[in-house]
């Protein structure tokens, strides 16, 4: 009976072992499953979940690299304090978006992308034609497609966004692509059940074509009208109180 359970168990993890033991433990940690109590040790998670103590060990290492634990003399390994948490890397983002919806997330998620979208389009005003450019007007095509029902609203609205990142040239900026990707899905979920719209063609269009101009400054205020305009929102639901969670349908 207990081979039994453990192969159920080992089975919910997926194929690979070590990304479902790490998608289980973080979600746990993240989710709050482990506040308050004493973090397993390793032996304990290897029984638990009906793996090898390889795996285990290798999905903690990964966790530890996320900031999620440590490991302390004496005490083995803790879960750390949230403010330690990596949260520029994707799957802590996702895990804490699977806890109770929250608008004070959201809000952060925006402020973080308003200091970093409009300056990205500035620079890719200033960098000029190129294949960034050409990203950015594929992107905004996907957008027309999904508009006509022949795209995904919600991928090809990423799409855009995430060109503008590479299109500024400046590889810091890229390697902003998961971080806005998430916290743009995020954004759109919840402004298409508040506001009942998909993403604005126009003022993406107006980002566009600052861009082709050359127009840096143009470009900057353009993403951040896209960007108020969600804050906007947020500021809204926060006053009247409208805080369930978004529904999570495409867009």
């Amino acid at each position: 009976m207990k081979a039994l359970n453990a192969d159920r168990v080992r089975s919910s993890l997926g194929r690979n072992l070590t990304h479902g033991m790490l998608d289980v433990l973080g979600r746990a940690i993240v989710t709050g499953h482990y506040s308050g109590k004493v973090f397993p040790t390793e032996a304990q998670l290897t029984q638990q979940h009906g793996v090898s103590r390889a795996v285990t060990r290798e999905a903690v290492k990964m966790l530890t690299a996320k900031g999620l634990l440590t490991a302390r003399p004496r005490q083995g390994t803790v879960v750390q304090p949230e403010a330690r948490w990596n949260l520029f890397d994707t799957d802590v983002l996702n895990w804490l978006l699977e806890r109770k919806f929250s608008l004070d997330l959201l809000r952060q998620f925006n402020e973080l992308r308003i200091s970093i979208e409009p300056a990205a389009a500035e620079l890719a005003a200033r960098a000029g034609a190129g294949q960034g450019l050409a990203g950015i007007r594929a992107g905004f095509e996907r957008m027309v497609a999904a508009e006509a029902g022949e795209d995904d609203t919600l991928d090809a609205d990423i799409a855009f966004h995430v060109a503008v990142l590479h299109a500024s040239g400046n590889p810091f900026y890229a390697q902003f692509h998961d971080l806005v990707a998430t916290a743009l899905r995020t954004s759109i979920r919840f402004t298409n059940r508040f506001k009942g719209r998909s993403a604005s063609l126009s003022a993406h269009k107006a980002v566009l074509d600052a861009i082709e101009r050359g127009d840096g400054r143009g470009a900057r205020t353009a993403m951040e009208l896209i960007i108020d305009d969600v804050m906007r929102l947020i500021r809204q639901a926060e006053a009247t109180g409208a805080a369930a969670a978004p529904r999570r349908t495409q867009t």
